[in-house]
């Protein structure tokens, strides 16, 4: 995985996590709403690259 993208996805599921507890502190349901979001589209990324990995490393993917 470049280190790039990781970075990336990590920082945006942080900033999701973040965004998602200022909302339920500040009882903003759309803050939630959006940080919510922001987690899980992170930890969705990081899942896909982790799997392009693998397939990359045992040679199994598309030829």
């Amino acid at each position: 995985m470049a280190v790039s993208r990781t970075i990336r996805n990590h920082a945006q599921t942080m900033k999701g996590r973040i965004t998602e507890e200022l909302g339920r502190v500040t009882h903003d349901r759309r803050l939630q709403r959006r940080g919510r979001i922001d987690r899980v589209s992170g930890g969705l990324k990081q899942a896909v690259e982790k799997t392009k990995d693998a397939f990359r490393r045992n040679g199994s993917g598309p030829r």
